[in-house]
């Protein structure tokens, strides 16, 4: 039975406070309507038998005590059917593509149910994305959550593109082939320049067919930010778990989420944790971050992407040090190689795939992933620290196996990490590429590569490349 009040007492930010004379439920939907006759929609944040605070998602602006506060007795859902691939939604989960209006399957709650520990299939399954620096040294695996570090003003939203555009499941991977895969795109306070560009490359590359958009702009009110994750999260255990599809789910940019629960704990006038943000949020990222993974006996899996930039570039920042405790390691955009005109620049010495022994074993046809990843990183490492030298006591101090490492370290960069952001490399390209750069060294140097995979792929330097070096 819905429940009506005329007794707001208070409005502060985006928080509308009111006083009920009966108990009413946490995250309950209100509708709020105006003197003028505007409806507004709101959650409840926080209850008690004799007031209520309303988290308002569509501003509080013409609200004021003499506006009806209505509770509807339910909370938020979101409307599910597989029609919504190929369907552009804003950040309440309400279409903006100029398409019909969603007829539903179903409806679920939006904030999800928690996984069973014991029903969960461990992440092992290799996700192609076409980016070497991510598929040869970072690996990303169905069911895993690997987030994305960058800092204002880097390429990450050209990555993301990139990944949503090319990610891909291998035929070798493919449990039957039955699975089909899908992109669930969530974006938060981004611009409308920003969104544009997005769609413009959804549209222009046939990505959308297969994608959920999900768009939360700048100039919307930012409460609306804490739903527009769930939502998306939502629709991806829908379409995975349910429909039975691979779905990749990219968030960005968290770092605007965190800002909208500072802005709402403020209003509440809670005591803030470190640097102002809300002590939860550690809470409240987990229960985003854990929706991700693999049920037993469900074909289905669903993997994420959070992008986040780290303000001044601050790694130990609450919100990339949180999420990096919670998730599976991270991505590292890297403003030095972007400042060299690399692309994508991935540092892959500080990024880290944990799951990543686990999604290049057994199923993948190239049993030297692992050994060739390890010996590309241990010289491209090599090659790094002689640069620090080189400054100090110049190149031609240096020894000839010195300076194999160090040209080893300028191709790594500009043939593995650049490719650009339109280039899609399968896995054996991104491994062929990363033979070529280890037979740079002699035999000798490449102690972590097992000698018959030498033998196979190792290529001999010819009279002619000497010749030409």
């Amino acid at each position: 039975m819905q429940k009506e009040y005329k007794t707001i007492t208070e409005i502060s930010g985006p928080l509308v406070f009111a006083e009920v004379d009966e108990p009413v439920g946490y995250d309950e939907i209100v509708e709020i309507e105006t003197p003028d006759g505007q409806t507004r929609r709101g959650q409840v944040l926080e209850t008690t038998s004799e007031h209520v605070a309303i988290q308002v998602f569509e501003g509080t602006g013409g609200i004021d005590r003499e506006s009806s506060v209505r509770f509807l007795g339910e909370t938020m859902k979101m409307k599910l059917t597989e029609d919504l691939l190929g369907r552009v939604l804003d950040g309440s989960g309400q279409p903006i593509d100029g398409g019909p209006e969603i007829e539903p399957d179903k409806r679920e709650d939006i904030v999800g149910a928690a996984i069973n520990p014991y029903s969960r299939e461990y992440p092992a399954e290799f996700i192609q994305t076409g980016v070497s620096a991510i598929d040869g040294m970072n690996t990303l695996v169905r069911g895993q959550k690997l987030p994305i570090f960058s800092s204002s003003g880097q390429p990450h939203n050209d990555l993301a593109l990139q990944i949503a555009r090319q990610a891909t499941v291998p035929e070798e991977e493919k449990e039957g082939g039955e699975s089909e895969f899908a992109v669930i795109f969530g974006a938060m306070g981004i611009t409308a320049e920003e969104a544009n560009e997005f769609m413009d490359d959804f549209e222009r590359t046939g990505a959308l067919e297969r994608s959920v958009v999900f768009m939360n702009l700048a100039d919307d009110p930012a409460t609306e930010r804490t739903l527009t994750p769930r939502l998306a999260l939502t629709t991806a255990e829908y379409l995975a778990f349910e429909k039975g599809y691979h779905v990749l789910t990219i968030l960005t940019d968290m770092t605007n989420y965190c800002e909208a629960l500072r802005e709402i704990g403020a209003a509440r006038e809670e005591v803030p944790g470190r640097r102002g943000y809300p002590g939860y949020m550690y809470t409240d990222l987990a229960q985003l971050y854990e929706r991700a993974g693999r049920i037993k006996g469900v074909d289905g899996s669903i993997t994420q992407i959070p992008i986040l930039t780290m303000p001044s570039d601050d790694i130990t920042h609450p919100i990339p040090d949180l999420t990096g405790y919670i998730t599976e390691g991270q991505i590292i955009i890297d403003p030095d190689l972007n400042s060299q005109g690399i692309q994508p620049p991935i540092n892959v010495l500080p990024s880290l795939s944990r799951l990543m022994d686990d999604g290049i074993g057994e199923g993948l046809t190239r049993a030297d992933h692992a050994d060739v990843s390890d010996q590309l990183y241990a010289a491209y490492a090599e090659g790094e620290d002689l640069r620090d030298l080189v400054n100090i006591v110049g190149r031609e101090a240096l020894s000839e196996r010195d300076n194999k490492y160090l040209d080893f370290a300028d191709r790594f960069e500009a043939e593995f990490v650049q490719q650009g952001f339109t280039t899609d490399r399968d896995i054996e390209e991104t491994l062929e590429i990363g033979w070529d750069l280890l037979s740079m060294l002699p035999k000798e140097e490449l102690n972590r590569v097992d000698e018959d995979l030498i033998e196979e792929h190792y290529r001999e330097e010819t009279e002619e490349q000497v010749t030409a070096d």
